[in-house]
């Protein structure tokens, strides 16, 4: 049986899914990710593969999505917090130890490709994946494909500066890239919960916010207001530029359901057009989009 085996390789675990021409789930199977240990993760990586082989019955291509992406003036790893990853021939190593090609690519790209083939977004021409999670990350789907950039960051919009910035978002909090005011410092989950501490001086989770503003806290829904206009602002910098079809939020804060009204009801403002058409969906798969993602890196 010719199978699509997907790999998300993350900085807490690793998982591998085997999938059919039909996207049909065969076998899958996670394992804590050997944090620090390059040639432990490639090992591991290469051990995943033949297990859910083994367990599905079958061979097949295979697709990896890392919190990084392949430089095209290397070929090594950059941009990747899993920080023992930066510099690696990762994609040659483990196709050396597969002894098969193997494709690779950012897994905010996987998350996009996963809900564009058979999820929130099939069948759209064009799709803007968002991560919404410890970090702020996209990916971008044309036409059933993910499109990388002769820089290999394309969708990488965490960290442009956040658009119209009022004076009290000047010039924002610091961000690990150097800079400051990042959409990723405004719209993570860290940022959120950031910058309710700073507005009110208390100290909770972005998911503590959520569930105190829906039992009617009033410092909690101004915390989730502040921050859907923040989103609609950066996606409307987003619309204006790639105009997608659909947009699909991923990661922690996507379970947010009052972000699919709030949003579009805002960005329109920002939107170069007298009216936008652009859905705001969340994801099908969830979770489970970035190791699909990653499977659906080889066409049919």
């Amino acid at each position: 049986m010719t199978l699509r085996i997907g790999v998300d390789l993350g900085g807490t675990k690793i998982e591998a899914i085997a999938l059919t021409a039909a996207g049909e789930v065969r076998a899958r199977q996670r394992i804590a990710t050997p944090t620090g240990d390059y040639t432990a993760t490639v090992r591991a990586v290469v051990d995943l593969v033949t297990a859910v082989e083994k367990a599905a019955g079958g061979a097949g291509t295979v697709g990896v999505g890392i919190p990084g992406a392949v430089s095209p003036a290397t070929g090594r790893v950059k941009n990747a917090n899993s920080t023992w990853l930066i510099g690696r021939a990762l994609d040659a190593d483990l196709e050396t130890a597969l002894g098969r090609p193997v494709r690779l690519a950012n897994d905010a790209d996987c998350f996009a490709l996963s809900e564009a083939t058979d999820g929130a977004a099939a069948g759209a021409p064009v799709v803007f994946g968002v991560i919404l999670g410890t970090g702020v990350g996209g990916g971008i789907v044309v036409n059933g494909r993910p499109i990388s950039g002769p820089n290999a960051i394309a969708g990488e919009w965490g960290h442009n500066p956040l658009p119209a910035p009022t004076d009290d978002e000047r010039p924002g909090p610091s961000c690990y890239c150097g800079r400051s005011g990042c959409v990723e410092t405004w719209l993570s989950g860290p940022a959120l919960a950031a910058d309710h501490a700073r507005v009110t001086g208390a100290t909770l989770t972005a998911e503590a916010i959520a569930g105190r503003a829906a039992a009617g806290d009033a410092a909690c829904i101004a915390t989730l207001e502040r921050h859907a206009a923040r989103l609609a602002k950066a996606l409307a910098g987003v619309i204006n530029i790639l105009d997608p079809h659909v947009i699909v939020l991923g990661g922690g804060l996507s379970n947010m359901a009052h972000l699919y009204d709030r949003v579009p009801a805002l960005w329109g403002a920002h939107v170069f057009s007298d009216r936008v058409d652009t859905r705001l969906v969340p994801p099908v798969h969830g979770d489970s989009s970035g190791v699909r993602g990653a499977a659906w890196l080889w066409p049919a």
